[in-house]
């Protein structure tokens, strides 16, 4: 059985970091192309970041460039994404995704707020 399983949300002040991790099983996860995605409050699901298999090509939507950087640990089967200078507009449930299968996990809630 396939599952995806985020961590490490939470409530922070803006310009705080956070990183965020999944933990993956059931499947090869070296194989698979692993991605990031948020929903905002009554806004639409939205690209964050990806992260390829071996090679480990990244991208990243122009808004978290240069703030995010997504990593994968193969070995422990996890995929992580490091958050940088939070605003209070990326408060926003974070999924991660496995994009091949349309696998999501459960969401973990992010709240920028001071």
């Amino acid at each position: 059985q396939v599952q995806l399983v985020e961590s490490g949300g939470g409530l922070v002040q803006p310009g705080v970091s956070l990183r965020l991790s999944c933990a993956a099983s059931g499947f090869t996860f070296s194989m698979y192309t692993m991605a990031w995605y948020r929903q905002a409050p009554g806004k639409e699901p939205e690209y964050v970041s990806e992260i390829s298999t071996t090679d480990d090509r990244t991208n990243y939507a122009n808004s978290v460039k240069g703030r995010f950087t997504i990593t994968r640990d193969n070995a422990k089967m996890k995929v992580h994404l490091q958050m940088n200078s939070l605003k209070p507009e990326e408060t926003a449930v974070y999924y991660c995704h496995l994009p091949t299968r349309g696998i999501w996990g459960q969401g973990t809630q992010v709240t920028v707020s001071s």
